[in-house]
This record gives structure tokens, sequence and C-alpha cells, in this order.
């Protein structure tokens, strides 16, 4: 095989191994913080409610709004905030589509001075910003990543971000009520799911962000065992006193 053939099987393996996960579609961080958040705040409500000795109706009950409550919650709430966001860069957006429309050359200029500053040289900072500002659309998606860090094509969705919010925390909400739901007369079931929930999810996030799983795991599980026996102390010192 000649050197050009194995130069371009290298590149092809390269281009083939060489990939990286979707970090800007707006859907992990609702998603992760939708099933912790709903993981740890039913599991508390549900042993801050059963700390104060109620009916098992009324554990259930408890968990079953808060699952409802949350979930509508997260999703409005993301919805809103990844709406907001968007509506703020598609306004900068506008700003810098009108600069490059009345300041064509300023512009230009503008985007050689970038390059220059990261050691390209200026006659040929100069030539490329000349090229690339040919086409307008691909001048101001340029535009757009060098001044505002943002790719104008992948903006997070306001939908997406609501549903994976409202999905993960249902999920998430739903673990402390499902051995309810399913038989169990006692508190210490739910507990133990929520326990085993909590390790998992922080375990799957490991995957993702490519942390150690058993350290991500152990973090949420102790952080939402904390949080459970508070609110159970709390529950059991109002119950007394009520």
């Amino acid at each position: 095989m000649s050197i050009i053939e194995t130069e371009a099987a290298l590149h092809v393996a390269h281009r083939d191994n060489h990939t990286h996960r979707d970090v800007n579609g707006g859907w992990l961080r609702p998603a992760v913080f939708g099933a912790m958040d709903g993981l740890v705040s039913n599991l508390a409500l549900m042993t801050g409610v059963a700390g104060s000795s109620v009916s098992q109706q009324a554990v259930v009950v408890t968990g079953l709004a808060g699952l409802a409550a949350g979930a509508f919650s997260m999703a409005a709430g993301e919805y809103t905030s990844v709406a907001s966001q968007r509506e703020l860069v598609e306004a900068e957006l506008d700003v810098e589509r009108r600069e490059l429309r009345k300041h064509p050359v300023d512009e230009m200029e503008e985007l050689a001075a970038l390059y220059v500053a990261r050691g390209v040289e200026p006659p040929l900072a100069r030539e490329v910003a000349m090229q690339l500002s040919r086409d307008p659309e691909q001048a101001l998606e340029i535009h757009a990543r060098e001044e505002l860090g943002i790719d104008p094509d992948d903006l997070p969705s306001p939908l997406v971000a609501a549903a994976s919010s409202f999905g993960s925390f249902a999920l998430g909400a739903l673990l402390p009520v499902l051995p309810y739901l399913l038989g169990a007369t006692a508190l210490w079931p739910a507990v133990l799911l929520a326990l085993a929930g909590l390790f998992a999810c922080g375990a799957l996030v490991a995957r993702v962000t490519a942390r150690g799983w058993w350290y991500s795991g152990l973090r949420q599980l102790a952080l939402g065992g904390a949080a459970a026996a508070v609110t159970y102390a709390l529950g059991s010192a109002f119950g007394a006193v009520l």
C-alpha cells in the first residue's frame, strides 16, 4: 500500500473514531436534573409526611401529588427558561445580522482581527475573512460562533427541555411511590428503592460525563439519604408537636 493510501486510510479511521456526544441539544441537563430532583424531592416529601405518623394512604397520596405537581412545575420552568434563553440568542443574532447588512466591511475587518488575535498572519486572516463573508448566512454563523460562542443551527429546544424534564422527574418521583402501589405497607421498601435509584442515576450520569461511576453514585446516594433523614426527623418533630 502506498504512503498516500495509508494516510487516507488513517484519515478515515480518525474521522470515524473521532466523534463527540451532543452537548448542546438541550436534553441532558433537564433530564438529569429532573430525575435527581424527582427522586430526592419526592423521597424527602414522603419521608417527612411518614415521619409525622400519618396513615399509609396519606403517604401514597402525598407521593402521587408530589409527582404530578413537581413534573408539571419542572416542565413549565424548563420551557420558560430555555425559551427565554433562545429568544435572547435570537435577538442577538438579529443585531449581528443587521450589522452585517449595514456595515459589511467593518464586520469583515472585525472577523479578520479575531483571526489575527489567534495567531493568523494579517494578510491571510484578511483573505480568509473576505472569502467567508461572501455568503451572508455563513458570515452570520461564523460571527455568532466567534463573538457569541453559539451555533445558530443548534439552539436548544424549549419543547425538548420541557419534555425531558417532565418525563425524568415523573420517573424519578415514581420510585418512592412504587412499593406502596405494589402493596408495601411500610416506608422502608420505598426508601431502599429510592436510594438504589439515586445510586443508579448517579452512576448513569458518570457514564455520560466520563467520571467514576462509584463516586457519582455514592455522592447522589449520600445527598438523597441525607435529605430523607432530615425531613423524616422534621416530620417526626412536627408530628409530635401538632
